[in-house]
């Protein structure tokens, strides 16, 4: 699958995670993530400061918003403009939530969800690895509430900015964030039997996957097991799909209880989102998680060559893998 990157704008979600701001490779590149970065140290946020920028437009669809003139404050602001009526987000929630964004100098426009081909953010409330002007500016507010959010650089990109954005490490950032849901983080329910011949997971717990590889051989053709049935919508082609994941090689952890991962999403403080059916992850995604369900925990024995094929991607996923994966399907759009 794609490799994932911290601090990146990914058409169609926004990755905000905290700091970085490597170039995204081509599809075929194994992912590899790694731990974020620690998030710069945000200033406590405020409900308002002078000068302020406007924001018009109904709740629940694209925002417009005015850029006062003048310099912005150095203050982090997040300022309630509508309530909605929905639960209060707490610590480490799971937060779905479209946005508008701009640069305060120049009034340059960071994209909207509700652009074409745009999608929800997904959040992690209150999560040091996701930069403060999301994750700091949802807690608290209640879903369905628009929130207006200025955000300096300590509360978003720190010094470093964010180049592919055209974001310097000076620039006050404007959002206005539209809170549509709270999701759970992780798929629920009792997981299935899984046969003697395929890898055992544990996974009940907000973190990455423990896989156990037998000692047989891997299957010959794509394998994907619901192992937990969720009952939301099913996955079609085209959709944007928000889930959790963890992902071993076969052979290198081949009779090992517990297998080292090659990837986790978990490590990344949100979910990683794509779309899915169209190329833009491994063949063995595509194909293996379209029909599945929200809610549903699959599991995905990917051989070869619906995989990277004859690519050496390092140690823990070398050339001609058998991948397994663990995804829990959290939401799609």
């Amino acid at each position: 699958m794609r490799r994932r990157f911290a601090a990146l704008f990914i058409v169609p979600a926004l990755l905000l995670t905290a700091c970085g701001g490597e170039e995204a490779e081509k599809k075929d590149d194994a992912a590899a993530s790694e731990k974020p970065a620690e998030a710069p140290k945000a200033p406590k946020p405020v409900e308002s400061a002078d000068p302020m920028p406007e924001v018009s437009g109904e709740p629940g669809k694209k925002a417009t918003i005015k850029l006062p003139k003048g310099d912005p404050s150095d203050k982090f602001v997040v300022h309630p403009l509508s309530t909605g009526d929905g639960p209060e987000v707490k610590k480490d929630d799971l937060v779905m939530a479209n946005f508008t964004g701009k640069v305060w100098k120049g009034g340059k426009d960071l994209g909207s969800s509700y652009d074409k081909g745009g999608a929800p953010q997904m959040i992690t409330a209150g999560a040091e690895t996701i930069i403060p002007a999301f994750s700091q500016s949802v807690l608290g507010q209640k879903v369905g509430s628009r929130v207006l959010v200025v955000a300096p650089p300590a509360a978003a990109f720190g010094e470093a900015g964010q180049e592919q954005l055209g974001v310097t490490g000076k620039d006050t950032l404007v959002f206005a964030l539209d809170i549509k849901d709270v999701v759970p983080n992780m798929a629920e329910g009792e997981q299935a039997e899984i046969p003697s011949d395929l890898p055992q997971v544990k996974a009940d717990k907000p973190e990455p996957a423990t896989i156990s590889v037998p000692k047989n051989a891997p299957p010959k053709k794509l394998t994907s097991k619901t192992l937990i049935k969720g009952d939301g919508q099913e996955i079609k082609k085209g959709q944007t799909v928000y889930m959790q994941y963890s992902g071993a090689a076969w052979k290198p952890n081949e009779g090992k209880e517990k297998a080292k991962l090659f990837d986790s999403s978990w490590n990344t403080g949100s979910p990683f989102a794509t779309q899915i059916g169209v190329g833009q992850v491994v063949e063995g995604w595509d194909k293996g998680l379209v029909g599945t369900h929200v809610g549903d925990r699959v599991m995905l024995v990917i051989p070869p060559e619906q995989g990277y094929k004859d690519q050496d991607k390092g140690e823990d996923l070398p050339a001609n893998s058998t991948m397994v994966f663990v995804v829990d399907v959290l939401a799609a759009m």
